[in-house]
This record gives structure tokens, sequence and C-alpha cells, in this order.
């Protein structure tokens, strides 16, 4: 079976064909730029999530045929090629974007999305989600803007980058003397100390996700992803030509934004101005959840609850989609619902 075929498969079978229900592709301009976004849903009077992807550039628009189904039928479902990401890489010159590729514009574009969204579907508020790289510009634009959500859930959530690193780091070099993995010592070592001093490079990184991710920590008890790597080739929202974007916008996306990232550090946030949920997996290595734990135990918050995912890594969505499913409707869908009641 060609992938044309099976993408077109894949199409009909997610095609939303309830009178009641969303299924809207469109381009928007968005601080200055045209952005993709995708909104999907069984019932246009459910619940709101905005999604915002990892990476960065990492968009979950060409993955989420994979497991987003069920939850449209509790929630309508926006996601969103940031950007400089996926499709939206493709809208503009890359070099036109040097000066906006910021955390500062990240937030700017997610706060005007946020607004776009309560327009043009009459929403009160928005669920907010965040996962990895999303989870930066999902905490600030929720302390920003705090009028606009009803609820923040962080998946893979950063507190401090250099923390991250060092984790992470030091879990790829404990699993690699436990299996005696000579290929693996060798190629961290060379690295050593990491993340040291100054900023790490790109390439340093890239040996230490690369042993991680052996090591179960991107998909938990695999020695790779291969499966949401190579998802989008089925994607019926992306053809040949935005799947290649992928890789072109993290690069460019990743170079420019790296020093920020590795500055991050939310530590010192003691008060949230809203609902708040962590969803934490007992594998992640990426974002290791640990410290994701110790911050929420200290925040304050209308409500706050984190939930452990025991089968998973940083891939929550895609690793344990029934508990992801359940989690929201069970903790997140009731707020939302409450906040539109009140509207």
């Amino acid at each position: 079976m060609s992938k044309p075929t099976a993408r077109q498969i894949i199409s009909d079978l997610g095609k939303i064909v309830n009178p009641g229900g969303i299924q809207e592709t469109f381009k928007t301009m968005i601080g200055g730029v045209e952005q993709w976004v995708y909104t999907r849903g069984q019932d246009r009077k459910n619940p709101i999530i905005l999604f915002l992807h990892g990476g960065p550039a990492s968009p979950m628009s060409p993955v989420m045929w994979m497991y987003q189904r069920p939850i449209e039928e509790y929630f309508t479902v926006v996601n969103w090629d940031q950007r400089a990401s996926g499709r939206t890489y493709l809208e503009a010159d890359p070099h036109s974007l040097d000066n906006t590729i910021n955390i500062a514009q990240f937030v700017n574009d997610t706060i005007e999305l946020a607004e776009l969204i309560q327009d043009r579907y009459g929403a009160k508020k928005v669920i907010l989600i965040g996962h990895s790289w999303g989870t930066i510009i999902g905490l600030r634009a929720a302390l920003a803007r705090p009028e606009l959500f009803s609820v923040y859930v962080g998946m893979g959530q950063v507190i401090n980058s250099r923390d991250n690193e060092r984790v992470s780091y030091d879990h790829a070099v404990s699993e690699a003397q436990r299996t005696r993995n000579k290929k693996a010592l060798a190629e961290l070592e060379a690295i050593a100390p990491y993340p040291g001093q100054t900023p790490p490079t790109p390439e340093r990184i890239i040996v230490v996700r690369k042993w991680v991710q052996y090591y179960g920590g991107l998909s938990a008890f695999r020695t790779e992803a291969g499966y949401y790597f190579w998802a989008p080739l089925l994607s019926p929202e992306y053809d040949h030509k935005a799947v290649s974007a992928l890789d072109q916008g993290s690069i460019f996306t990743l170079e420019r934004i790296l020093p920020e990232i590795l500055d991050l550090d939310f530590k010192g946030i003691a008060v949230f101005p809203i609902p708040i949920l962590m969803f934490m997996g007992r594998h992640d290595c990426y974002t290791p959840s640990k410290m994701t734990e110790d911050w929420l135990k200290k925040v304050k918050a209308p409500y706050k609850k984190g939930i452990w995912f025991e089968r998973s890594a940083h891939l929550i969505p895609l690793e344990e989609p029934g508990k992801t499913l359940m989690s929201l409707v069970r903790y997140v869908r009731p707020i939302a619902v409450n906040a539109e009641r009140h509207r």
C-alpha cells in the first residue's frame, strides 16, 4: 500500500461527520506571520483545549491522528504549528524571522491565538496544555494573561533547564555504566563535564539525547521511538514537503533560541493564578519529573494536582493515551465546564 493511500484511509477514519462537531484547518496571521491551526472536536459545546507542542519546532499536528480522536469526544482540541515550525515554517522566509525567535514572541503568539479561539468559537476561557518546550511558553502565557485560561496542564514540564540537562546526563551515564556500554560511556565522557559552566552546544545536547533516548528516557522501555518520528509520513495533514520542513524548522529554531532556553528557571515562581495540573512521566529523562513534583508541592494555586504516568517517559499522550484521556476528563474537564457556566 502506498503512503498516499494509507493517508487517505486515516483521513477518512478521522473525518468528523457529526453535524454538531467541528473540523477545520486554516492559516491565520499571528504575530505578523501566517501560521497553521488545526481544530477538531465532536461537539462544539465541549471545552476547548489549546495544545502547545514541544521541540522547539516539533508540532503534534502530524502525529495527532495517532492518539487524539478519543479526546475529541470530550473536548475541542486546537493544535498549532508555531512560528518556524512544521507547515508554518513554509509560510515565510525563515531568515525574515531571525529577530522573532525568542520566548517573549512565542508567548505573545500564544496569547493572540487564545484570543482568536475565544472570538472564533465563542469560548469564555481556554484550557491551556503545554508539552515540553510548550510548557515554557504555556506557563508564561498563563502568568501573563490568566483571565484567558480556565486551567493549565503541563506535560513534561520544564522547571529549570540546566537542572534538566544535568539529571539527563547523569541518568545516561548511570545506565551506560550499569549495562557496560563502552560506546555510550566514551561518547558521554567526551562531553564532560556536562552541562558545565558554559552553555552546552547543540552537538553536546544531541549526544545526551541520543543515549537518554536509548535508555528509555523519551519513550519508556524502548531504545528508540520510531513510531513517533515516522508518524508524520502517514499524517492526513502533511505532505512530503511539510514533513521535510519538520527538521528544517527544528534546526533553524534551536540554533536561535537555545541560549534563552538554557537560562530558563521557574523555581522562583511561588504563586500560580489559575488551577494547575502536572502530568508526569515516571521515566521521563528529557524533562525529569522529580523537579516538577518538587516545584508543585511548593507553589500556591487555586487548585493543583500532580498525576504520575507510571508507564510513560516524555511522550505521555502517545505512551498512555487511555490514562491521558481519563485524567483530562476526570480532573480538567470539570474545571473548564465550571468556568464556562460562570461566563
